[in-house]
């Protein structure tokens, strides 16, 4: 059975991400820092265990690797969920909002990624998928600290992909468009809407939209892709 850690489980996409790895059999490790109730909750209804994560601090990261290798060996697949955002005009961010943004988007991902390599070079085998942002991808206005971060994020896919290649390890990246979660929540129903309008498909995507996608990018049937920035994003980016 092969395990899965996914971070930011406690949010809309994690949650759904969650539910489709335990439902197709894997060992689920539900990665959160400040949700332990939705996570917990989460858990009790999937089976997946709770595992609490600061994905900003490596003592946190190592700990959490640590008992996941004592229970499971290791993280044969890792879901880089966990991020933060906020939209605000370019003047007005401040410092520590940049470097919080950074912090939890960017150098997350790096760390548990790091932590979660050893294992997948010494088995020849191993998927890393990291959720970045359509943002990333083609910028969003009054939201360029959040945009910067999703960018790098596709920057750092691409490269970790050449360099870990040669070990049988993909590295991939989804692109979330407008998702029907609480990150979009503030948004007034017209603006919704016109969000929807601006969508090829013509409506806002779901956590399970995106959740498929990952899904398919630790299957067999993805095994020969690496390298990947995948729009799940109904055409909003086009």
């Amino acid at each position: 059975m092969k395990t899965v850690l996914i971070t930011g489980a406690g949010g809309g996409i994690g949650s759904a991400v969650t539910e489709r790895f335990a439902a197709a059999g894997y060992t689920v490790f539900a990665g959160y820092n400040k949700s332990a109730g939705a996570a917990e909750e989460l858990c009790r209804r999937t089976g997946a265990m709770p595992l609490r994560i600061d994905v900003r601090d490596s003592g946190s990261v190592a700990d959490a690797f640590r008992r996941i290798g004592e229970t499971s060996g290791g993280v044969d697949v890792l879901v880089n969920n966990a991020g933060v955002s906020s939209q605000k005009v370019f003047q007005d961010i401040t410092d520590g909002e940049w470097d919080e943004t950074f912090a939890v988007n960017v150098r997350g991902a790096f760390l548990t990624a790091r932590a979660a390599v050893p294992h997948m070079i010494g088995r020849k085998s191993g998927r890393i998928i990291n959720v970045s942002s359509v943002w990333g991808m083609v910028g969003g206005s009054c939201e360029v600290h959040y945009s910067a971060s999703k960018a790098a994020l596709i920057g750092m896919t691409k490269a970790l992909a050449k360099e870990l290649g040669p070990s049988g390890i993909t590295v991939n990246c989804v692109c979330p468009g407008v998702i029907d979660t609480k990150m979009i929540s503030a948004l007034t129903g017209d603006d919704r809407a016109a969000l929807a309008e601006e969508t090829p498909l013509g409506r806002l995507g779901t956590p399970g939209d995106v959740a498929g996608v990952i899904l398919f990018l630790a299957s067999e049937d993805a095994k020969f892709i690496t390298g990947g920035v995948l729009a799940a994003d109904g055409g909003f980016s086009l």
